[in-house]
């Protein structure tokens, strides 16, 4: 059986290749790394992000579940300096949690990611109404039994 990967070591992991192939392309280095485990992109979005790869970070967010915690954080470090990846990073941290990812997720969380994207969205010039229309259209689509994020933002989305 193959070793489980964990999200924590993927900057780890890139930052070594990276120094060790100095004349390598940070990206092509990346991709390399996120193709040797299939199913688990979302996994390499902190290295990515880290890397200044904004474009691949949300690539790979949006492409295969990426931990809403780590999406929030990004979302609410980058809000005022890359508004449009932070913006981009937390829909897509509510997006994994209308679908149900996440470990343990509470209200909070879900909070959290709320206002991570109401401040993005601000800096980046998008309408407050624009973005909780994209989240109502979000909620509408959401599987059956998880309704944490109807509940919790039902009084943000009222408006």
């Amino acid at each position: 059986m193959a070793p489980t990967f964990h999200a924590a070591s993927a900057p780890v992991t890139f930052r070594a290749i990276a120094k060790k192939y100095p004349l390598k392309q940070p990206e092509e280095i990346l991709r390399d790394l996120v193709a040797s485990t299939p199913g688990a992109e979302g996994k390499w979005f902190a290295a990515a992000k880290d890397a200044g790869l904004f474009d691949v970070a949300i690539e790979l967010a949006t492409r295969s579940p990426t931990d809403p915690r780590t999406l929030t954080r990004a979302a609410r470090d980058y809000a005022e300096k890359q508004p449009a990846f932070a913006l981009a990073a937390g829909l897509a941290a509510l997006r994994w949690i209308s679908l149900g990812h996440g470990y343990e997720i509470t209200g909070a969380d879900v909070l959290d990611a709320y206002s991570a994207v109401t401040q993005a969205a601000g800096n980046a010039g998008v309408p407050a109404q624009q973005i909780n229309e994209q989240i109502r259209d979000m909620l509408a689509s959401t599987q059956p039994g998880n309704s944490l994020m109807k509940t919790i933002l039902a009084r943000h989305l009222s408006n």
